[in-house]
């Protein structure tokens, strides 16, 4: 089975230290306002989740949602969660690092597509 979402050595050393400081972290990638394609790092249940959200997995101990909208577009889409310098203009909690994270992309390969994690849909994470 191939993940529709992974995360570099980097970025897993960066969500080390703001598990420490906050806790249980999730992401979330909107496509809306703010950095927009930044994948945003929040503490898990700082955003309500809804029918409009999809779960494409776990990277890392931490949930990683999208928007089903988005998810449209971005389904045939293999996506790599990283790390780079310079402050991002979204609420994420490793801004104030200096920090913020990205995403690199890639297509699926045929068979790869053949084998994908299933996705959920965000009222099922819903308490």
């Amino acid at each position: 089975m191939h993940s529709r979402v992974d995360i570099t050595k980097e970025a897993c050393e960066v969500l080390d230290q703001l598990k420490e400081r906050h806790g249980k972290l999730m992401f979330h990638q909107s496509g809306g306002c703010c950095d927009g394609s930044s994948p945003m790092c929040l503490e898990k249940g700082d955003l309500l989740l809804n029918e409009n959200d999809v779960w494409l997995g776990t990277v890392h101990g931490c949930d990683f949602f999208m928007s089903k909208d988005q998810f449209e577009y971005w389904k045939h889409t293999h996506l790599l969660v990283d790390i780079t310098k310079g402050r991002g203009s979204s609420f994420s909690l490793e801004i104030p690092m200096g920090l913020r994270f990205v995403i690199k992309s890639r297509m699926f390969k045929s068979d790869e597509l053949e084998d994908l994690q299933s996705i959920k849909h965000g009222e099922e994470f819903m308490d």
